[in-house]
């Protein structure tokens, strides 16, 4: 067998995609800023997909739990910056906020909030 030669090719992020979107959210938040994925994408340099999914796993607990508010945009965009009212459909805009995660127990729910622990039955 010959020897294993070590790949070099670009240097691995330290951040990762989930990393970079959150921060993104959070600071558009304290400015109470909604986003669109498109203008996501711009910002953050990934594509509406992998944006989308990322805003997925930010709602799970284990990144976070944080809450992903949806709602319409008033004034409907194409990513082109050219206005269109309803020839493609609704344009989605979205706000992160730290949540309140509940957690079934079996007896009732938890809601955890940074140490705070209430009991629902």
């Amino acid at each position: 067998m010959g020897k294993l030669r070590r790949r070099e090719g670009k240097p691995r992020s330290l951040r990762r995609q989930r990393d970079v979107l959150c921060d993104v959210m959070l600071a558009a938040g304290q400015c109470e800023t909604w986003l669109t994925l498109h203008e996501l994408a711009r910002l953050t340099g990934y594509g509406e997909a992998s944006v989308s999914a990322q805003l997925r796993h930010l709602r799970k607990p284990e990144y976070g739990g944080f809450v992903v508010d949806k709602q319409r945009r008033a004034v409907d965009e194409v990513a082109r910056g050219e206005v269109v009212r309803g020839e493609l459909g609704p344009v989605w805009e979205y706000r992160l906020q730290r949540g309140l995660r509940m957690a079934w127990t079996g007896v009732g729910l938890i809601k955890r909030n940074g140490g705070l622990v209430v009991r629902m039955v």
